[in-house]
């Protein structure tokens, strides 16, 4: 059995920068590799909870939306897929800019667990996440 051929890497940062969320939350997609992903989530005041640090929830948004483009990388622009379950730990206040790095766990025919680690501009490790997509065969009927 050969490998399944890799997507073209170029044509999925044009796919993944046209997402509507990616580019209302102004996302810069920083690394897109095999397997792996970095998306920067640039700061502003806008984005604050009520400690006056970046809000938890966009943080695992941004956590959710980079492990998304590491599965991506993997499997191309055509795959349909939906969240399965998420968690996050906030280890420290995001005061600035939030870089988020998804590495794929393990991936799976169906299940695909990927970790997450989110840092402040300063490198400062703020938040370590674990996504999970479950892959779908086609996309559910909305109604």
């Amino acid at each position: 059995m050969s490998p399944e051929p890799r997507p073209d890497l170029e044509a999925l940062r044009a796919f993944i920068h046209n997402i509507p969320l990616f580019r209302t939350l102004h996302y810069e997609l920083e690394e897109l590799k095999h397997g792996e992903a970095a998306i920067r989530a640039p700061y502003t005041p806008d984005h604050d909870g009520i400690f006056h640090s970046f809000h938890g929830g966009l943080l695992m948004t941004l956590a959710d939306t980079c492990a998304c483009a590491a599965v991506l990388s993997v499997t191309g622009s055509q795959q349909v897929m939906t969240t399965t379950d998420m968690n996050i730990r906030f280890l420290a206040p995001c005061n600035s800019s939030a870089t988020a790095r998804a590495r794929i766990i393990k991936f799976g025919r169906t299940i695909v667990p990927v970790h997450v680690d989110l840092y402040d501009d300063q490198g400062r490790h703020v938040a370590l996440a674990q996504v999970t997509y479950m892959r779908l065969e086609r996309m559910p009927k909305r109604g």
